[in-house]
């Protein structure tokens, strides 16, 4: 009462607890007064609890076994179980270990407070982040996770991993567990001149291609397809094996080869649509490639996410002088609004994965909503051989 009346300026009286911790340290500060507003009770008090008063005596209430903790946690443990045993209650064990770390990115909680309140990152589920959250909302599953971890392994020993090791988990992990389905990021429309049906023909599609046991979907397959810009050339260097006059190309799964007839540009030169005739794979020669495509599909959201700091070490003065803050990568998230994808997604729920063929692992955002799915790359198919 008196604390609240000013007796007692902030800083001048606190409760100790009477003991020598391992660092040298004596009589660790228990509670102390501090004019800061509570979340919960406002300017009511203004007496608060230290970490080291706090932790420990949690822990005991919520049964907790083992308290695991970072390496700079060690000097704590003297007060940790001096309280415990003071106050006569259950002590639970506390083990430290190395911290983990993540190139190209931050993982203290204080820097990634000042990405989410200065804008860099959404929140702290930003998928460009590495907390558990991010990881999730990106689409790692949580064997991935735990696969990673059991690589590194457990050791005192302060680690600092590349993050591809991560994806390359997600990886094996996806590939068992993401079924396949088509999507075009760019899409160029394409006419079948020569469709073989009056209307759609349905085609189906293996879940795993792999092992064809785990089932098929069903997608429709219309005179209109749509297939990637990057897919067609109107000249076919050297080395190039996908669509251009001239040169063929197969639908994957519909068991056509196209061949381009007439390639239609807007006023600007741009080419906007192709008119291509197909034919039967079993009588035409056999194609150089084999493309995705997407026909009477859905609109949807992508964003395609990069690393979200250009140095290793972002938060190395030597590395990075101006601070982490100034280390951003512009080019850390692509949203591509236009996208297609086929029809076999449409029941997907926020976090249900897929691979959409050719361009790698994608997961539902939270984010979508009735007619517009938005998916977050988690990782490509492969490892990019161009980053460092």
């Amino acid at each position: 009462q008196d604390m609240r009346k000013g007796k007692f300026g902030e800083g001048e009286a606190t409760l100790r607890m009477k003991l020598v911790m391992e660092d040298g340290k004596m009589d660790p500060v228990a509670y102390r007064v501090k004019f800061t507003p509570h979340h919960r009770t406002g300017d009511k008090w203004c007496i608060y609890p230290t970490y080291d008063y706090t932790h420990c005596l949690c822990d005991s209430i919520e049964h907790i076994t083992h308290s695991l903790c970072t390496k700079e946690f060690q000097a704590r443990r003297s007060s940790y179980f001096w309280l415990c045993n003071a106050l006569d209650v259950y002590c639970p064990v506390q083990w430290e270990y190395g911290r983990l770390n993540l190139l190209y990115t931050v993982v203290s909680k204080r820097k990634i407070i000042q990405l989410v309140e200065t804008g860099v990152v959404r929140d702290w589920d930003d998928p460009r982040l590495f907390t558990l959250t991010a990881l999730r909302r990106r689409g790692f599953p949580p064997e991935a996770i735990n696969n990673f971890c059991a690589r590194v392994g457990v050791t005192v020993a302060q680690a600092t991993m590349e993050p591809h090791l991560l994806e390359a988990c997600a990886r094996e992990v996806l590939n068992e567990q993401a079924p396949r389905a088509m999507a075009v990021l760019e899409p160029l429309k394409v006419t079948i001149t020569n469709f073989p049906a009056p209307k759609a023909l349905e085609v189906l599609v293996p879940n795993f291609p792999a092992n064809e046991s785990r089932g098929f979907h069903k997608v429709p397959f219309h005179q209109t397809v749509y297939i990637e810009e990057t897919d067609f050339r109107e000249e076919a260097d050297k080395g190039y094996k996908r669509l251009a006059p001239g040169q063929p190309v197969g639908l994957r799964h519909t068991g056509y080869v196209i061949t381009v007839q007439n390639v239609i540009k807007d006023i600007s030169g741009r080419v906007i649509e192709l008119e291509v005739t197909c034919t039967k794979s079993d009588v035409a020669e056999k194609p150089k490639a084999f493309i995705h495509w997407v026909s009477v599909p859905l609109a949807c959201e992508v964003r395609l996410y990069e690393r979200l700091f250009l140095h290793k070490n972002p938060e190395d003065p030597s590395e990075v002088p101006g601070g982490f803050l100034s280390d951003i990568n512009p080019d850390s998230l692509r949203v591509v609004h236009n996208a297609l994808v086929d029809s076999s997604v449409h029941s997907a729920r926020p976090f249900d994965k897929f691979q959409f063929e050719r361009l790698g692992y994608f997961s539902v955002d939270p984010d979508s909503a009735e007619g517009k799915m938005v998916f977050n790359r988690t990782v490509t198919l492969k490892e990019d051989p161009g980053k460092a």
